[in-house]
Order: structure tokens, then C-alpha cells, then sequence
């Protein structure tokens, strides 16, 4: 059985890991899994919060869920959080950073406002997600890429379909 590595793609919503891991699976034949749809067709939900207006994440019951699949190999995982997941299941951990005037277009544009909108940006120009995933994750498998422009979208790409190839090779 050839082995597939499984893939972290991670970052403050709106900064592109859904448009990334969608494209990155159709070009590698690795499965996408975004966390979000995946709660929601299981409701994997613990409740409420009426703050952000948006359910609460059983992270539990979502581990559980995918851990089989992660022990097989090549899945990429899309979620705006990191340290919930075992550091054992990822080879590579993807932070998508994007510059704060654009993040917070894109975020209004889908409907964030008021404290939901003004603590997402302050999580990419504080760095949180990044460093979530430095003391969750091994500093060697963490990198940082940006994602402004559809052109840093295609460069992303190809660097991690390189990446992937590598690793099939290095591991098979």
C-alpha cells in the first residue's frame, strides 16, 4: 500500500485554506476534509455561543470521527484552529497568513461584523494561529505562506504538490 502524508492547513477564516485544499486534493488525489462541513453534516456540535453566533465544536467527538482516517494517510484537514488535533497525525502543518486589509474585506464580505469580525483580525496581525501551531506541532513541520493574491495561490500549490511528491517518494 503506498503511503500519502496528511496535510494541516490552518489560519485566521477568510485566508484562503478551503480554496487551497479543495484544488491541492483535485491535484493530488488526497482527500479534502474541512472541519466545519464535516461538524455540521455529523453535529459534532457542545452547544452555542451566542457571542459569535455560531455552534460550539465538539473537538472530541471530530477526533474521533477522523482519527482511523488519519492513521490510513492522505488527508488534507482544513480548520481555522490547530492544537485540537493529535500532533502524531500531520507531516505538515500549512498557516495561510493574509495582509489585514484584505482579511478584513474578505471577512465582512461574508457577514462577519462586530467582535466576531474586529478578534479574527486581531488573531492574523497577533500571530495566533501561528503560534498555535508552533507549540502544538513540531517547529520542522510548521511553515508559514502567504495568501493575498490568486498568484500566491498558485505558488502554494506547486510548492505543496512538490512537497507532496517528495514525500511519496521518500516514504514508498
Amino acid at each position: 500500500m503506498t503511503k500519502r502524508p496528511n496535510i494541516l492547513l490552518t489560519g485566521t477564516p477568510g485566508v484562503g485554506k478551503t480554496t487551497l485544499g479543495k484544488e491541492l486534493a483535485t491535484r493530488t488525489g488526497l482527500l479534502y476534509v474541512n472541519i466545519g462541513e464535516l461538524a455540521h453534516e455529523g453535529h459534532y456540535y457542545d452547544g452555542y455561543d451566542e457571542e459569535y453566533q455560531c455552534p460550539i465544536l465538539d473537538e472530541d467527538r471530530v477526533v474521533d470521527e477522523l482519527d482511523q482516517k488519519m492513521v490510513e494517510g492522505g488527508v488534507i484537514i482544513d480548520y481555522h484552529g490547530c492544537d485540537l488535533f493529535p500532533e502524531r497525525w500531520f507531516h505538515i502543518v500549512i498557516v495561510l497568513r493574509t495582509d489585514n486589509t484584505q482579511l478584513y474585506s474578505r471577512l465582512e464580505d461574508r457577514g462577519y461584523r462586530g467582535k466576531k469580525l474586529q478578534d479574527n483580525v486581531q488573531c492574523e496581525i497577533f500571530q495566533t494561529i501561528y503560534e498555535e501551531a508552533m507549540e502544538a506541532y513540531s517547529k520542522e513541520i510548521v511553515h508559514q505562506l502567504p495568501s493575498n493574491t490568486p498568484e500566491d495561490l498558485e505558488k502554494n500549490l506547486e510548492q505543496l504538490i512538490q512537497w507532496t511528491e517528495q514525500w511519496m517518494k521518500d516514504h514508498n
